[in-house]
């Protein structure tokens, strides 16, 4: 593990599906909440609520919500360019870099989570935590928007899992 990067990971995936949709997914809430979320708020620069089905641009602040989890997590949308290209802050000051590009009729999602602190806590919950987790949200991005087939749990009987 001598040479393991605590500070950084990236996740590939191929999505058969058109690239503006899947834009369209990571910066429209209404598209957040068919595979990541379970509730999805944006605001402008005075805080007033965006629309749940108008993309979000630089600035834009955020409050988001998990299914089966208490607490929300907030952060700030760093950079989106409307077309193939999104920023924001994740874990406190961590960044996300989403980029997309086509290739043979499939979208690819290229995400980089980056700037990870590197203390015990950061290593296992955001490095290693964060990795896992973003490995079934982008398996269920492709699922949705492929076949229409949400994987996420959903029951607060069970407790959680890998799909939530």
């Amino acid at each position: 593990m001598e040479n393991f990067d605590w500070t950084s990971f990236t996740k590939k995936i191929a999505i058969k599906a058109k690239l503006s949709d899947i834009y369209n997914a990571w910066t429209i809430a209404d598209e957040l909440e068919k595979w990541f979320l379970e509730k999805v708020s944006f605001f402008d620069t005075n805080q007033k609520p965006i629309d749940k089905d108008q993309n979000v641009a630089e600035a834009t602040t955020y409050d988001w919500l998990w299914y089966l989890y208490k607490d929300s997590m907030k952060g700030k949308i760093i950079s989106a360019n409307g077309k193939d290209e999104l920023q924001f802050t994740f874990e406190g000051t961590c960044l996300v870099d989403i980029k997309l590009s086509e290739t043979n009729g499939y979208t690819l999602v290229e995400l980089r989570q980056h700037n990870i602190p590197t203390d015990d806590y950061s290593k296992q919950y955001i490095r290693l935590g964060c990795s896992n987790g973003w490995g079934f949200y982008l398996t269920n991005l492709k699922s949705v928007y492929e076949g229409g087939l949400d994987l996420r749990n959903k029951d607060i009987n069970l407790e959680p899992m890998i799909n939530n």
